[in-house]
């Protein structure tokens, strides 16, 4: 989806800007190309840069609730430093990397309700617009899709999937924000588990999984929450639905509890990111903490390959209007700022 603006702060007969993305999803760590198509207005205009901005819209909790903006978590230079003539048509090509730790958007072409965008901003005289803004789709990594779908054959379901504005203590996470994948309980679990909420946190050499569980209480103890993690390569061949049964099995005997005193807004750097267990014992480790804003939240979204049954409501055309009604407010909202 392409919104076309006239570029409103550079003044009447302004350049105009379209990026347009390659159609085909990207993976996390992948290479995203596209073009940006430029016109010049009614006189010469010396372009000084364009840039990229990779933009999420991202949940956080604070005291008074709960609320969500607009996080840019990455930026790239693709153009600039030449004139451009008045009703010159001119097209600049770009590759540019994204981050490993880029949320996933759908699977199996089903969206899960994530907002992810691509902002242009371009610089003309000292003075810069962000004047176009397209949908950007990143599909799972063959990894996290094994992972998925090994939860989908034990039963599990897909509830929903969020952005949370925070870090996860003990690990490598880069971004200031982090992807919760909300899965519900299968049958044989659900006396023990209300939910597990599953983040990906990917690296060149392979992604840890951090599984969040909210444990059931019985009559004589209240529930209370569980966390551990597991690394694993990007090529490794296991009998996934074994090994993630395993990782249940050891959340559910997990006691230990999350959100010490003391840990709140910060993160202690995992030395084991992006490495995976050469003896195939899926890296364990436990009593890790989610810290910061918006731990434990999830938005209502689409639906994954999990369950496409649960697909419901949401159809791909209904987020690619989200995501242009959300930003477009968002702008509207910095301008008058």
């Amino acid at each position: 989806m392409v919104f076309k603006r006239l570029l409103g702060s550079l003044g009447v007969g302004a350049p105009t800007v379209d990026t347009v993305l390659d159609p085909a999803p990207v993976l996390p760590g992948g290479t995203l190309t596209g073009q940006v198509h430029l016109e010049g207005g009614q006189t010469d205009f010396d372009i000084e840069h364009i840039t990229l901005e990779l933009v999420a819209r991202v949940e956080a909790e604070h005291e008074d609730g709960e609320d969500e903006g607009v996080v840019v978590f990455d930026r790239f230079t693709v153009g600039g430093g030449f004139r451009l003539g008045a009703e010159e048509p001119r097209s600049v090509p770009f590759r540019v990397t994204l981050p490993w730790e880029t949320p996933i958007t759908e699977l199996y072409g089903q969206p899960l309700g994530i907002v992810l965008g691509v902002r242009t901003e371009l610089a003309v005289a000292g003075a810069k617009d962000k004047g176009d803004l397209d949908q950007l789709t990143v599909t799972a990594l063959p990894v996290q899709e094994a992972v998925l779908e090994a939860f989908g054959q034990l039963g599990f379901g897909f509830g929903s999937a969020d952005l949370e504005y925070g870090h996860i203590g003990g690990t490598g996470q880069q971004l200031p924000f982090y992807q919760e994948i909300e899965l519900v309980p299968a049958p044989q679990y659900a006396d023990r588990l209300n939910e597990i909420e599953l983040t990906f946190l990917a690296g060149p050499g392979g992604l840890e999984v951090v599984l969040e569980a909210d444990k059931r209480g019985g009559l004589l103890s209240s529930g209370h929450d569980a966390v551990t993690r597991f690394s694993v390569g990007h090529h490794d061949a296991r009998d996934w639905a074994a090994e993630v049964e395993d990782w249940v099995r050891q959340l559910v005997e997990h006691h230990t509890t999350y959100g010490a005193p003391g840990t709140h807004g910060h993160s202690t750097p995992y030395a084991g990111h992006g490495h995976h267990d050469p003896h195939g014992n899926g890296g364990r480790h436990h009593d890790d903490h989610r810290s910061g804003p918006g731990v434990g939240t999830a938005v209502a979204a689409g639906a994954a390959g999990l369950a496409v049954g649960v697909v419901g409501g949401m159809v791909a055309a209904e987020v690619v209007d989200e995501v242009g009604d959300f930003f477009e407010g968002d702008d509207e909202e910095e301008d008058e700022g």
